[in-house]
């Protein structure tokens, strides 16, 4: 792993307990650490997700900082606009926050963000992916991974279209930060936040979010399960700077299986033989692909 340009100091803590969150919710667990990179000068929106139940009812919030709700499609359009309403008061050393799940970034919000990216917006969008619409009950969303089980998925089907590769995507726009994260990973999110707020400009951060409810998993194994997504190669640690510097955060010590990932998860029992050696086999090439790029 490459050493972290900043140290994660003792830093004021900005999420409340008393959060709706579920038990084990790696959503939480990535917002604590977002903010305490960013501090209290920031302004957060949220889109509908599951982050606006956890938030609380208003007029209560669990964040002590500034947070607007918006409509499902609208989060990076809504965080552009108070971008521009902070700027014309002058207020250009505020950071604004767009903090939307996989469903609001994939799909319905993606038209905002896109459109966000090519303006080079002055802005951080974070995706905390769990890999569902898991607020409304566990659909597929396009973040979906071959072979997972969903309510929306056929009666003894699963998923059987690949996982939208969003940060290459992103990057595609040539805005001037791009990464994934985990959080099982935190001082490698923590580095990347704040490593985001050096450049102006849109920054999009990719941070993988267990679910224990639609991943079917003990709450107390979330942090263990999302670290084996990254373990086995299946979530690579990496970031690309203005569309054309790739560079992996993250080399596991040793190769792990994928099946190791795949059995944590009852979402993933149906799976057959053949379509796990199949996993495998994408996972090894995506992994060689972005070595080549990070060089």
């Amino acid at each position: 792993m490459i050493e972290p340009t900043y140290v994660m100091e003792e830093s004021e803590e900005l999420l409340f307990p008393g959060h709706l969150a579920c038990q084990g919710c790696g959503a939480t667990i990535a917002m604590r650490y977002v903010l305490k990179a960013l501090g209290r000068k920031t302004v957060v929106v949220i889109p509908a997700c599951c982050w606006s139940i956890i938030s609380g009812l208003f007029p209560s919030s669990c964040l002590d900082v500034p947070l607007i709700h918006t409509a499902f499609e609208t989060a990076a359009a809504a965080a552009t606009g108070v971008r521009a309403a902070l700027d014309v008061q002058g207020q250009e050393d505020v950071n604004v926050l767009a903090w939307a799940g996989d469903g609001g970034t994939f799909d319905i919000g993606f038209q905002a963000l896109s459109g966000a990216a090519e303006r080079n917006e002055n802005i951080i969008y974070c995706c905390y992916d769990n890999e569902a619409y898991m607020n409304t009950g566990i659909q597929r969303s396009s973040a979906t991974p071959v072979g997972a089980w969903t309510t929306t998925t056929p009666k003894g089907g699963l998923e059987d279209r690949p996982k939208k590769d969003i940060v290459p995507i992103m990057a595609a726009h040539r805005i001037p930060y791009t990464a994934t994260a985990n959080v099982a990973f935190p001082d490698d999110l923590y580095r990347k936040v704040k490593k985001a707020l050096s450049y102006k400009g849109m920054k999009f951060i990719h941070i993988l979010s267990p679910c224990p409810t639609g991943w079917r998993i003990p709450s107390s194994e979330s942090i263990e399960v999302a670290r084996l997504a990254t373990l086995t190669n299946l979530f690579p640690l990496y970031e690309v700077e203005n569309g054309d510097t790739w560079r992996v955060t993250y080399h596991p010590s040793r190769k792990m299986p994928v099946e190791k990932y795949l059995d944590a998860q009852a979402r993933f029992r149906l799976m057959s033989g053949e379509d796990r050696d199949q996993i495998q086999k994408n996972v090894d090439k995506s992994w060689q692909e972005l070595l080549k790029r990070s060089g």
